[in-house]
């Protein structure tokens, strides 16, 4: 994803815009240094935010500053934002799909790996032969047979999400010589040009399920997806099926996972997201969380998070949010008029004619929908715009939000 931040007028005929930004988590240094300095007030401790850049904080009992206009999450998960309540707002929520994959993907393939050939256990029963001096070696060979296991090579391995990771997942596994299907009923055409030729997509569920080896989740943790691994669909699997969890907890039903795994149906669980009952399973492989714990990912989210803030409160751009359209145009140097709504019938006529009514000219236009929300981003031939348009405007039963951007000329 490529963002053209253009740069503030910096002259000294026109004092600069200060915008202030609160981070609720420590954020890595190479994002933060993209506010500017000159016109970017950051810290903890700012108030009144215009914008907020966090991580895994938890801010459903916090209080919205008036001020706030964005809130980026450095990461993917936007479980600890109140995205509704931010919405009825206006306040614009930004998450950063994609930066992270990288570093995700290689733990799927990690957790192949050690669920396959049972290297954790192998491990762990190393250990226990300190102290045993020259009889080391032999003791290996011997006990090394209770830990052989598969490769994965020519395996199936069945991938459910095709979004950036599981792409990427994909792509390698099929490197690795697997045979990889896919299922993702609402894969974007852009990911879709990301995928393999040699991956095949399965048409239903019940499909992908039947042929895997190793069944790996790539998708979003909603109330539809709420225990989507359940006992229905460990049935569909192959006896001895290894199933892998590095996309969020919740996914897989710890009630019905529990006997598949003392039955052998289920013969591995990998996850990144252990909890007190997972624990306690047998053929549990439990990682703490570390699917996006890399520098490079904390690095490639902070800055994702940072310019998708910026290119918002300077130019009223939206890229990759997660409760508004996306929506970007490239400036006239007039002033711009930013507006969110309800997505009901006349309402662009409305905000037209009010405009010209006050004489203002729209030198460019765009206006994009989702999920009941409209945003406009509105061009104009002049600099400034008086104040009381603006008011007039939010008048407009069904605007929620309004916000104007003098112009750069």
């Amino acid at each position: 994803m490529t963002f053209v931040i253009p740069q503030l007028n910096t002259s000294h005929e026109t004092p600069l815009k200060m915008y202030k930004i609160q981070t609720l988590n420590k954020i890595d240094e190479e994002g933060l240094k993209l506010f500017p300095a000159a016109t970017y007030e950051v810290g903890t401790e700012v108030s009144d935010p215009e914008g907020i850049v966090l991580r895994s904080y938890k801010m459903h009992d916090m209080e919205l500053p008036a001020s706030l206009k964005a809130i980026a999450r450095a990461g993917a998960g936007v479980n600890n934002i109140p995205v509704e309540k931010c919405t009825e707002k206006g306040i614009v929520v930004f998450n950063t799909p994609g930066a992270n994959a990288n570093a995700v993907k290689e733990l799927v393939i990690a957790g192949m790996l050690l669920s396959s050939r049972n290297i954790a256990g192998g491990i762990e029963w190393a250990k226990t032969l300190k102290g045993e001096g020259d009889n080391v070696a032999a003791l290996v060979e011997k006990g090394k047979s209770n830990f052989a296991g598969n490769e994965i090579k020519g395996k199936t391995l069945a991938i459910i999400g095709l979004g950036a990771i599981g792409v990427m997942v994909a792509n390698a596994a099929e490197a690795l010589d697997m045979n990889v299907i896919g299922f993702d009923p609402y894969i974007s055409v852009e990911h879709a040009w990301e995928l393999n030729q040699n991956i095949a997509r399965a048409e239903s569920i019940e499909a992908l399920l039947a042929q895997a080896d190793f069944v790996t989740l790539q998708i979003p943790l909603m109330d539809k997806t709420k225990n989507f691994i359940d006992a229905e669909k460990i049935a569909m699997m192959k006896d001895g099926v290894r199933i892998l969890n590095f996309a969020r907890g919740g996914l897989v039903s710890n009630t019905d996972l529990k006997p598949a795994l003392e039955s052998g149906k289920v013969a591995w669980y990998v996850t990144d997201f252990p909890d007190a009952e997972v624990l306690n399973m047998k053929n549990v492989i439990a990682i703490p969380h570390l699917g996006a714990s890399t520098q490079e990912s904390e690095t490639n989210c902070a800055v994702m998070a940072v310019r998708e803030v910026r290119d918002y409160l300077e130019n009223g751009n939206i890229r990759n949010s997660v409760n508004f359209p996306d929506v970007a145009m490239n400036s006239n140097g007039g002033a711009r008029i930013l507006i969110a709504n309800k997505n009901v019938p006349n309402m662009v006529s409305q905000i037209s004619t009010l405009l010209a009514s006050y004489s203002v000219n729209i030198a460019d236009m765009m206006n994009r929908n989702r999920n009941g929300i409209a945003y406009n981003i509105i061009d104009i031939d002049r600099n400034e715009l008086d104040p009381e348009v603006g008011e007039k405007l939010r008048q407009i039963e069904g605007i929620f939000m309004v916000r104007i951007l003098p112009g750069k000329k």
